[in-house]
């Protein structure tokens, strides 16, 4: 398990990094290949030296080396918080054909929650592909394990999440984009493999947590009830919880 944890931990550093790049680029619209990423002050090219996750940024103070320009603290959060998170399913799941689908699907949500947190958006181009990648690795793991309820289980879910929120949607097209329709299915597949009840708890804690900070946020005065939201910042955060957490909720399924 330790050799899990270490190369889990590893290996969510490089896609933090990775995922630096497709959180600034992709809501852009543009590629995340070139051109090679550089400094926004003098756009001077980052060596490799300088790319390192985490430690890179503690090495230079957070500053670039060739202008001294101040490098946000949220590039090697980012990486540091996929790091953990990877970690986290790792211990969940273990050495298991799951374990692939699951990781990508927490690195999807850490770029999406983002996204929408700088600009209240979910963009298809992140949102498909982690599907994609989730759906392809739940498959393997089905046919691997002979897992096919589980997975059946798993593709209901994301159905019934996906009406649930076209239906809300369509109700009330401001209070719920279409962005976070598109999540919603992606979430019931993903903690649909586990058991409905973590579906359940991934959705019940993101509204929770949605409206306790939406009223701390409004009684500290930081916004009103006419502010736009980033519920995706919430899905994500609910579908993670629910990851460790989910097994608590009991109702007979």
């Amino acid at each position: 398990m330790t050799v899990l944890v270490v190369a889990a931990a590893v290996y969510g550093l490089v896609i933090g990094s990775f995922l630096n790049v497709v959180i600034h680029r992709v809501p852009q619209r543009l590629s995340i290949v070139r051109p090679p990423s550089s400094c926004p002050g003098c756009g001077s090219p980052i060596a490799n030296r300088d790319n390192i996750p985490v430690v890179s940024w503690l090495a230079l103070r957070g500053r670039c080396r060739s202008c001294a320009m101040r490098i946000s603290v949220r590039y090697p959060a980012v990486e540091a918080l996929t790091a953990g998170l990877f970690v986290l399913v790792a211990l969940r799941f273990g050495w298991s054909w799951s374990l692939p689908a699951e990781l990508a699907f927490v690195g999807g949500l850490v770029a999406l929650a983002f996204c929408d947190l700088d600009r209240l958006v979910l963009p298809k181009r992140i949102v498909y592909p982690t599907a994609g990648l989730v759906g392809a690795g739940l498959i393997l793991a089905a046919g691997v394990q002979g897992s096919w309820h589980r997975l059946a289980i798993a593709v209901l879910c994301a159905a019934i999440a996906f009406v649930a929120f076209f239906a809300l949607h369509m109700a009330s097209p401001r209070s719920l984009g279409f962005g976070d329709v598109r999540l919603a299915p992606v979430i019931g597949l993903a903690l649909g493999w586990l058991g409905p009840r973590y579906v359940v708890f991934g959705f019940l804690s993101a509204n929770l947590l949605g409206v306790v900070i939406g009223l701390s946020l409004i009684a500290a005065k930081r916004t009103s009830r006419k502010t736009a939201m980033p519920y995706g910042v919430f899905l994500a955060m609910g579908a993670v919880l629910a990851v460790p957490l989910g097994g608590l909720i009991h109702y007979g399924l």
